[in-house]
């Protein structure tokens, strides 16, 4: 119920509705804009300008990394000769220690400070035979 000025018993009034012969439909048409073949050409150009630059930049981190990894492994290899070097100097002390002692048990004598050492040009060449 409509209230209209005061007055509930008062009914709203009604709309006429008419009965046409005909409906009317509107259907919504969208065309796809193609587009001209020049800017398909831009874009695919642009597109291919930024894919050789993307695989660029990749190419060199790849390559940087390449050069990381060989980096890593020769200072690994470093320090395994290092360590090698470190053992292969003590043996070569602890022998030549040897080498003193064997020749004292031997009998041989160190010779003086003072003392000439003549060695022959001909090793196989001995005294008595001139």
């Amino acid at each position: 119920m409509a209230y209209t000025r005061g007055n509930l018993a008062v009914q709203p009034k009604r709309k006429e509705e008419v009965n046409p012969l005909y409906r009317e439909k509107t259907k919504v048409v969208t065309k796809r804009r193609v587009l001209p073949l020049q800017e398909k050409l831009l874009y695919m150009l642009t597109l291919g300008v930024c894919v050789l630059v993307a695989i660029t930049l990749i190419s060199r981190y790849v390559h940087i990394y390449d050069l990381n990894l060989q980096a890593q492994k020769l200072d690994k290899d470093i320090a395994t000769a290092k360590k090698q070097i470190s053992t292969f100097e003590m043996e070569k002390q602890s022998l030549e220690q040897k080498v003193a002692q064997k020749a004292k048990d031997l009998g041989y004598v160190s010779p003086d400070e003072n003392t000439t050492i003549f060695i022959p040009a001909n090793p196989l060449s001995t005294e008595g035979d001139n």
